[in-house]
């Protein structure tokens, strides 16, 4: 695996690559963003309505949620049966404003050669909220989300492989880039290349303590904490200069 950092790197792997598929949350943004903690925040209130508990208690609860199912979303539909709609319509009425423009990262998205998708266990309607914020809006082709995968998150196999169905991509031409190991598990078993994205300069990068050996995990190729950086890595190695592609950002 490769260390956190550049020098030194080994992009020859990424020469054949024409699709770039990525994570949304605390992947195309970094966690210091105030996103997750918006949502966090609902998803426990929501618990805290639906089950009329204490606060503190439905954090713990969708935290174990998460863990065991995936999303909180999957563990609400399972242990009490919720219609997924008002769950995500009120979690995702976030402040998006947070998210910064990113000319760096959209110079480099634009760049990348062949097709770049985003595919999120969020809400299409808060992927582009976030892309069009970030300035990457018209550099992805499309993007798939947890409606479109019948609400089976990842890092389940089966919306992985709906996503290669549908879109008829080669996985071992394909890079998936994602801020959870867990979720790079089944794309590594596919052919993927795989990047995980952590915060910068920090040991504690996961929100929980089972997530901590993710980086060590024989699934997750590369690590990074800066995704404008690392794709600018691969770009420089495939000598494409953004540019000269990108004259407008």
């Amino acid at each position: 695996m490769s260390a956190n950092g550049f020098a030194g790197y080994d992009f020859t792997a990424f020469d054949g690559i024409d699709t770039w598929i990525f994570d949304l949350d605390n992947t195309l943004y970094p966690p210091s963003t105030n996103l997750f903690k918006q949502m966090n925040e609902k998803m426990s209130d929501y618990v805290a309505r639906l089950l009329d508990i204490p606060v503190d208690e439905a954090t713990t609860l969708r935290e174990g949620y998460y863990k065991e199912h995936g999303t909180t979303l999957r563990g609400l539909m399972i242990e009490h049966d919720i219609h997924p709609d008002d769950f995500l319509e009120h979690v995702h009425n976030i402040d998006h404003t947070w998210v910064k423009p990113d000319p760096d990262l959209a110079r480099a998205i634009c760049a990348l050669p062949g097709k770049r998708y985003i595919f999120t266990n969020g809400t299409e309607k808060h992927a582009l909220a976030v892309a069009e914020r970030l300035g990457i809006t018209d550099h992805i082709d499309d993007i798939f989300d947890i409606v479109w995968a019948d609400l089976d998150p990842k890092p389940n196999r089966a919306p992985y492989e709906k996503l290669l169905s549908e879109t008829g991509l080669n996985p071992k031409n394909s890079a998936m880039f994602e801020d959870l190991a867990r979720n790079l598990k089944v794309p590594h078993d596919l052919g993927m290349q795989t990047i995980l994205m952590v915060p910068g300069h920090t040991k504690a990068v996961f929100q929980e303590s089972w997530q901590a050996k993710g980086p060590e995990a024989p699934h997750v190729g590369y690590v990074s904490d800066d995704l404008a950086k690392f794709l600018h890595g691969v770009l420089d190695h495939r000598e494409i200069d953004p540019s000269m592609l990108s004259q407008d950002l």
